[in-house]
């Protein structure tokens, strides 16, 4: 007698980590990107103030010339 393909036979992988990676591969496809607060232009991800890339490095520059503007003193 044979037996049908997959029929009663273990699975090459089992349930459990078939379970867990179809949850994690759900919640990657769901989770939308965060917009940038000044352009609303996809956040950089090590972004802490909401900035995508080019408002981050704009921000940083400025900090970078404000620090360079040394006041004259008389």
């Amino acid at each position: 007698m044979r037996r049908k393909p997959g029929a009663g036979s273990d699975p090459v992988i089992p349930k459990e980590i078939l379970e867990r990676a179809k949850r994690s591969f759900e919640s990657d496809r769901l989770r939308r990107p965060a917009k940038c607060i000044v352009c609303d232009s996809e956040c950089a991800p090590i972004s802490a103030e909401g900035l995508c890339w080019v408002c981050r490095r704009l921000k940083i520059s400025a900090w970078g010339d404000n620090d360079a503007q040394m006041p004259a003193q008389e």
